[in-house]
């Protein structure tokens, strides 16, 4: 991958963590896809060096950088050959924090954020919904108050790392849908305990194509108390602070992509070089060539799409200009290329290697199966070019 466009900062990030996932291999991350045991040392080293919290507070024991290093940071992990599932293992506690970091008090952020960043706590984002999907202003999951606690009743699904985490970033709806002006009125944000021996909370784990090393939860509450003072922001207004962690979220999986792409071309390439067919490598001959040159050129188009939206997320916070709805559409657009480009590599990876692309010993079919996720989430395909239809285009909306 060209690196000069980088900033030092960034260029940093990229070196440090490298030097921390070269102490894990293909055949590691292919153990854990195969046992999908979750990859509790890599998670450790990290926070050992700090970089849970690489765009949280520097005041809170963050490295107070923004969400352009962190997308470098999982690209780079994902580029290493741990792929989505090794990025994953981090994933959530970057992006699902940074609403509670913007939006909660001063005492919930020392009390909240300090163990995350150290390690001691892992957290995940619970927003999915069974029969919502993508309507996500039609969330049924409600938090009734009862005295200095909220009763949560409801279902949640695809909530990764739910089986390790300690903690949760929950949204749930306050004052039911029939009683609001708006939809995106009467949903609040929570910064929740997962206590998976208190009464009203249950798991069952989601058998999956790829990741594996990374779980994938149905989580059913019935009644779960929590403490009132675990609401982030005011009631009712969730749905706009938790807009500040989807962007993020959208970069972060473009930078995973965009590593797993680059990593699949890699072995590609690898194999094309040294793979002698009728006295030639058939990385010589412009069928093997062609397809694996127009995969690079995609991965590099798509990375100036990501890094540039990065910055332009980073750069909001503090210039008034860049309105929201920029944000939105250069972050959407990001994952879409970045998904489809890293799609294009790996599916070529497998082909290039042939019948050997098949064999779990050469990796690339792990990458082709775990590619599959940032072109389903956390947005589909399709709503991402709806929305940028409406939003970009001024087209009438279609959904």
């Amino acid at each position: 991958m060209e690196t000069s466009n980088f900033t030092t900062e960034q260029l940093d990030v990229r070196e440090a963590v490298s030097k921390i996932c070269s102490k894990y291999p293909d055949e590691y991350w292919a153990e854990h896809d195969e046992s999908g045991e979750y990859p509790h040392e890599l998670h450790a080293d990290l926070a050992k060096d700090g970089w849970i919290g690489i765009a949280l507070p520097e005041e809170l024991g963050g490295a107070g950088l923004g969400i352009s290093e962190a997308t470098m940071m999982l690209h780079t992990i994902a580029e290493s050959g741990a792929g989505i599932a090794g990025a994953q293992s981090i994933h959530a506690n970057v992006y699902a924090t940074q609403p509670v970091a913007k939006f909660a008090t001063p005492e919930q952020r020392e009390r909240m954020l300090p163990k995350l960043i150290a390690g001691e706590y892992r957290t995940c984002f619970g927003v999915t919904e069974p029969n919502t999907g993508l309507e996500t202003l039609k969330l049924k999951t409600s938090a009734k108050r009862d005295g200095d606690s909220y009763l949560i009743s409801g279902q949640k699904i695809w909530i990764s790392s739910a089986q390790v985490a300690t903690k949760m970033v929950l949204l749930a709806r306050t004052t039911p849908l029939d009683e609001v002006k708006k939809p995106s009125e009467g949903l609040s944000l929570f910064f929740i305990d997962l206590d998976k021996t208190a009464p009203g909370l249950e798991l069952k784990r989601i058998k999956k194509m790829g990741g594996r090393a990374i779980d994938a939860n149905e989580v059913f509450f019935d009644n779960y108390r929590i403490p009132a003072d675990t609401l982030i922001g005011n009631e009712g207004q969730g749905f706009k602070i938790v807009l500040h962690g989807m962007n993020a979220e959208r970069c972060l999986l473009a930078g995973e992509a965009l590593g797993l792409g680059y990593c699949a071309l890699s072995r590609a390439s690898s194999y094309a070089r040294t793979r002698i067919v009728f006295g030639r490598p058939i990385g010589q001959n412009q069928g093997i060539q062609h397809p694996l040159a127009s995969a690079y050129m995609h991965l590099e188009a798509a990375k100036l799409s990501t890094y540039h939206a990065a910055q332009l997320y980073d750069r909001s916070a503090h210039d008034a200009s860049i309105t929201p709805h920029a944000v939105g559409v250069a972050c959407n657009a990001a994952k879409y290329l970045a998904a489809e480009a890293a799609f294009a590599a790996c599916e070529q990876a497998v082909l290039t290697l042939g019948g050997m692309g098949y064999a779990q010993e050469y990796h690339v079919e792990r990458y082709l199966r775990e590619v599959f996720v940032p072109r389903i989430a956390p947005v589909s395909r399709e709503m991402v070019l709806c929305y940028v239809a409406e939003r970009a285009l001024g087209l009438p909306r279609s959904y």
